[in-house]
């Protein structure tokens, strides 16, 4: 699952993050290095996040152990805001997956910002809003896609296809077991589909990462 970031044109002239800077006390800057953890499961839930570089990975454990990857977050975008609603322990885990810059904002901070500013307020709703949307045409891809087409769209979102601004097309490296946990498969069936689309040309593997095509698009359109 990728989610919409908070864009400031959207609302006029509202920039989020020049906000967040004017909060003051109860935030901070955090810099964590690529697969640093942000936070874990079980920990408190006493703040939220605000990724201002890079990307985070999401992801739960089972009690018997197995982890699934819930989703895969960019730069504009909120993660951890359970916190706001009563959420005393982190259900899930964190884990940066580039170098990234995270700004760190005290429950009791964002709840005050939120209060203080409406436009902000108004545009985190939203954000919230569009993120609840992403997560049920998550459920329906689950319900009723094949695999082939349930990767072909995950790709095609971590790309950023479809989304305001030009598409990044290159996807920084990421496993086969994180695709499979990402769409409900296995490694050998994303690894046999990742072939396949490459063999037709709808992406290519580099030095920087993986390269997606529009022309993977027609894998989602196809009935």
């Amino acid at each position: 699952m990728t989610s919409p970031t908070l864009s400031a044109s959207k609302n006029g002239d509202f920039d989020p993050r020049k906000f967040l800077a004017t909060i003051g006390e109860g935030r901070k800057v955090v810099c964590f290095s690529s697969k640093q953890t942000v936070f874990t499961q079980g920990d408190a839930a006493d703040a939220v996040f605000y990724i201002q570089e890079g990307k985070v990975r999401l992801t739960v454990v089972s009690k018997i152990g197995k982890e699934a990857t819930l989703g895969i977050l960019n730069k504009g975008e909120f993660f951890g805001e359970g916190s706001l609603a009563g959420q005393s322990l982190r259900m899930g885990s964190a884990t940066a997956m580039t170098d990234c810059e995270v700004l760190r904002i005290d429950k009791k901070a964002m709840m005050r910002a939120l209060h203080r500013e409406h436009a902000f307020s108004d545009l985190f709703v939203a954000y919230l809003l569009a993120r609840n949307i992403r997560y049920e045409e998550d459920l329906v891809d689950q319900l009723f896609n094949s695999s082939e087409k349930r990767l072909a769209r995950l790709l095609l979102l971590l790309a950023h296809f479809g989304k305001e601004g030009v598409p990044e097309t290159v996807i920084p490296k990421i496993s086969q077991e994180t695709l499979a946990e990402m769409i409900g498969t296995t490694r050998s069936r994303v690894s046999f589909f990742m072939n396949r689309f490459r063999k037709l040309g709808f992406l290519d593997y580099g030095e920087s990462g993986l390269q997606v095509h529009s022309s993977l698009l027609s894998v989602v359109l196809h009935d």
